[in-house]
């Protein structure tokens, strides 16, 4: 006997077999009853869910001779008969993914004009519609609007938001829902009994998570566990055949970490990374089950948990002691990781510092002034409080370093339980560099523009009443110099930058001369004369130093040579530049 997958063997035949789309069949079925039929309709949802199969029980009810009073096929008419024995001329299927150019659209059209030679209707379904092309829309607009009297199209996609404007206007549009895991799992039990295979309710529970939300996916599941486990459906043996983590892990890992038990949590992620389970599905398994638990908590949230019976009561029975700020911030921790995974060189820490902190939440506060909420306390807490507290150093010990007034005050609070404000020293006042260093800006006119001087009260005017007279060197006299041209402000820019290549020359101790390239520049600098001698004055602590400038002579400038000459005078100078170029055959570009 030929083997036929579950998918098709229980395939719905009829309106009432239709499982998880109740309100949308008993509107098709009151449709059928009232002969009132639109000339289209659109059928789109995830796969898995019955768009196709309810067109084809739609199709059968409407060229049926005698349908029930419920609007139901009787089955038994020819129109019925033919269409169980796939000879209906009546009813057409289109694969839109392999026919979608305007060619086939054409040769449906045309197909349109001839009446149905048995039954009231010929009806067109047209299954994954959103892959016709643009033009094959175009063309079949026309028709779709204003098709024959015998004619209804139903149109069925996976994908509406592809579909023009134009087509969903024409069409009466049905959404259908995704199979809910209770939905699922009683119909695996139907198909169970009917093949005669025994089951668990929560390996069940297993199939219907993993088809998520569809009842094909569901049904070719159940085939290949149904293979796997010879007839005898076992939770252990659905898990390992699918590669699903227990959910007994999800549950061990908030338990330890609601208790802070670390160290068991480190060695059972371990175990499950050492079983070939990846970290990243890991992460989204614990965000799943958390959000399960938050659900379980209130009433009125308990319908939004999508498992069975049997692990809904797991749920709410591990919602009774864990608080509601742990779930959530396990929740905002579970967000974070998984948003940082892939980015993530080292993928496996990532996940155990996430769980290192989700195991910390819980943890009283130890009062720590500065103290992040989410910030790693330490796992030595018990040693550290053990260690002692009075030692008494030997003679030959070296001297031991006090640390900081914030971590003494935490390791005391961490130790005594209770805070010591009284006991924790006053910050020391910190110092002030103000008074250190005088800005270019302290520098103001006197004498006339082309003389300033220190404002009274600065360091600089201290030292100039005490008349100080050291020596200094002309390594000093080039550093201060430079030093200037940095602190000059934004207004003069301009000249500093001019001035850091000048090279400031002791005559005569301690006369200072400075050679500048031309009489402009020269000009420009005696406008701010005043501001520096007075700062060379003061940096270099000799209130009799003076400063003159000269121009360069023309002889002393020198001419400036052009890059080949410089090129040339490199090659003169320097023989393995020579020879490279010769060896290289290079040429100045």
């Amino acid at each position: 006997m030929e083997y036929i997958v579950s998918a098709r063997k229980y395939r719905p035949m009829s309106f009432d077999t239709v499982v998880g789309q109740t309100a949308l069949t008993t509107t098709l079925k009151n449709a059928v009853k009232s002969g009132k039929l639109a000339h289209a309709y659109l059928f789109c949802g995830p796969r898995g869910v019955g768009k196709t199969t309810c067109a084809r029980i739609f199709a059968k009810a409407i060229n049926c001779q005698n349908p029930t009073p419920d609007g139901e096929a009787c089955g038994e008419c020819e129109s019925c008969q033919s269409f169980n024995e796939q000879r209906s001329l009546n009813i057409f299927e289109l694969d839109a993914a392999s026919n979608n150019s305007v060619e086939h659209i054409k040769t449906l059209m045309e197909q349109t004009r001839i009446p149905p030679q048995v039954g009231k209707y010929k009806v067109f379904i047209i299954d994954e519609v959103h892959m016709l092309s643009t033009a094959a829309f175009n063309a079949f607009l026309k028709t779709l609007e204003e098709p024959p009297a015998h004619v209804i199209f139903i149109l069925a996609t996976t994908e509406k938001h592809k579909i023009l404007p134009t087509i969903l206007s024409r069409c009466q549009i049905y959404d259908f829902e995704r199979m809910t895991v209770q939905d699922t799992i009683n119909h695996l039990k139907e198909v169970a009994q009917k093949e005669g295979i025994s089951y668990e309710e929560q390996a069940l529970a297993v199939i219907a998570e993993k088809a998520d939300g569809g009842m094909r996916d569901a049904l070719s599941i159940f085939d290949q566990v149904a293979s796997f486990c010879q007839g005898n459906i076992t939770y252990q043996k659905v898990i390992e055949d699918l590669n699903v983590l227990d959910s007994e892990y999800y549950f061990r890992i908030v338990d330890l970490a609601v208790s802070n038990h670390v160290s068991e949590l480190m060695v059972l992620v371990n175990d499950i990374i050492g079983k070939g389970f990846d970290g990243g599905l890991l992460i989204q398994g614990l965000a799943r089950h958390v959000r399960n638990v938050l659900m379980a908590r209130d009433p009125q949230t308990l319908p939004l948990l999508e498992v069975s019976e049997q692990q809904s009561q797991r749920y709410q029975e591990q919602a009774r002691h864990v608080d509601t700020r742990f779930l959530y911030g396990t929740l905002r921790l579970m967000n974070k990781c998984d948003l940082a995974y892939r980015q993530s060189s080292n993928k496996r820490l990532l996940v155990e510092l996430t769980l290192i902190e989700m195991a910390q939440l819980t943890q009283p506060d130890d009062g720590s002034a500065g103290r992040q909420p989410r910030r790693l306390k330490s796992l030595f807490k018990h040693l550290m409080a053990a260690t002692p507290k009075n030692k008494v150093a030997s003679p030959s010990a070296q001297p031991e370093m006090k640390p900081a007034p914030q971590v003494a005050a935490a390791a005391q609070e961490n130790e005594t339980g209770t805070a010591a404000r009284e006991t924790t020293p006053k910050p020391q006042p910190k110092l002030r560099l103000s008074g250190i260093t005088s800005s270019w800006n302290n520098l103001r006119q006197q004498d006339g523009p082309k003389k300033m001087s220190i404002l009274p009260g600065t360091p600089g005017a201290a030292s100039n009443q005490q008349e100080e007279r050291q020596e200094f060197a002309q390594e000093d006299l080039e550093l201060q110099w430079m030093a200037m041209c940095i602190r000059m402000p934004q207004r003069l820019s301009g000249i500093a930058a001019r001035m850091k290549n000048m090279n400031p020359v002791i005559t005569q101790m301690p006369a200072v001369e400075v050679v500048v390239p031309n009489e402009l520049t020269k000009a420009e600098m005696e406008t701010i004369m005043g501001s520096i001698v007075k700062t060379l004055q003061l940096y270099l602590h000799n209130s009799d130093l003076t400063l003159t400038l000269r121009v360069a002579e023309k002889q002393a400038m020198g001419r400036m040579l052009t890059r080949s000459e410089q090129l040339e005078e490199m090659s003169r100078q320097n023989k393995a530049v020579e020879m490279m170029l010769s060896a290289f055959d290079l040429e100045l570009a």
